[in-house]
C-alpha cells in the first residue's frame, strides 16, 4: 500500500491510470517528497512555489512537531501506522540492509530492547501513534487515523473513505467503472514489489528502493520474536495505549 501516499486525488485527476502512470516508473518516495528527508534537508526554508497543487508531502515527524502550523492552515493530515509487533520486525529487518557493510547487523535482541526503551527515530512509537490517534478524535476533518492490518483487510472500503477525507469522493460513475479496484491494484504491494524501478533504483538518501518491500504480511512477527518478548511488548503496549481506545489487529 506504498503507494496510496500519492493520493486518491492526484491518480484520478492528474495521473488516469494508464501505461505511463508515474507509479510504474519512479518509486512512491520520489513522488511525494519527504520533509525531512528532502525539503528541509538541505534548505531551511525550502521554495515549494514550484509543485502543483494539491501538494503532497510525506513525513515520519511525531504531531507535536506540526501541530501548529497543521492547524493553522487549511492542511490535512493522513496518518498511516502498522501494529508494533510487525513494525517492529520491519524496522529491524530495515535497518540492518541500509547500515553500512563494514558494521555488523544489530541482534534482534539488542534492537528489541531499545524499541521497548522508546530509543528509536522519530521517538517512542507509543508518543507517535498517540499523537495522530488523539488529534484525529479530536479533530477528524483534519486528521484521518489508519491501520495497516484494517486496509490489508479491505482495501476498497479504506480508498473510499481516504476519498472522502480528502474531498474527492468517487462517483458512482468511477464505482461502475471500477476505479477503486484499479486503484487498489496498480498501489498494491504486489504490483510495485515486481517493478524493475523498486527492483534496482534509489530514492530515499540514496538508498536502495528494493530494500522498502520485504513481505508486508500480517503476523510476520509471530517468526522472530520469543514468547518472553512478546509478553514484554504485550505489557508495554498495555501500559503505553491502555485507556486510549487505540488497538491494534495483531494476526491476520
Amino acid at each position: 500500500m506504498l503507494g496510496v501516499r500519492t493520493s486518491v486525488n492526484c491518480i484520478r485527476k492528474r495521473f488516469p491510470i494508464s501505461n505511463n502512470h508515474p507509479l510504474l516508473s519512479y518509486n512512491p518516495h520520489d513522488l511525494v517528497p519527504f520533509f525531512e528527508y528532502r525539503l528541509y534537508a538541505n534548505e531551511q526554508l525550502p521554495d515549494l512555489s514550484d509543485l502543483p497543487q494539491p501538494r503532497l508531502f510525506g513525513t515520519h515527524v511525531p504531531f507535536a512537531s506540526l501541530a501548529n502550523p497543521i492547524n493553522k492552515s487549511s492542511s490535512r493530515v493522513v496518518y498511516l501506522c502498522r501494529n508494533p509487533f510487525d513494525t517492529f520486525v520491519s524496522s529491524w529487518h530495515y535497518t540492518n540492509k541500509i547500515i553500512p557493510k563494514t558494521q555488523a547487523p544489530m541482534p534482534i535482541e539488542e534492537a528489541f530492547e531499545m524499541y521497548c526503551k522508546g530509543i528509536v527515530g522519530f521517538g517512542p512509537f507509543w508518543d507517535h501513534m498517540l499523537g495522530y490517534w488523539k488529534e484525529s478524535i479530536e479533530r477528524p476533518h483534519k486528521v484521518l487515523f489508519l491501520k495497516y492490518e484494517d486496509m490489508e483487510e479491505d482495501v476498497s472500503f479504506h480508498l473510499k473513505k481516504l476519498a472522502d477525507f480528502l474531498g474527492f469522493p468517487f462517483s458512482l460513475e468511477e464505482e461502475r467503472a471500477s476505479c477503486v479496484e484499479k486503484i487498489a491494484k496498480l498501489c498494491s504491494f504486489e504490483n510495485l514489489k515486481e517493478l524493475e524501478v523498486n527492483k534496482a533504483g534509489k530514492s530515499i538518501k540514496n538508498f536502495e528502493n528494493k530494500n522498502l518491500f520485504r513481505k508486508a504480511e500480517v503476523g510476520d512477527w509471530v517468526n522472530y520474536l520469543s514468547p518472553r518478548m512478546v509478553e514484554q511488548l504485550t505489557k508495554v503496549m498495555e501500559e503505553k495505549l491502555g485507556g486510549s481506545g487505540l488497538s491494534f489487529k495483531v494476526f491476520p
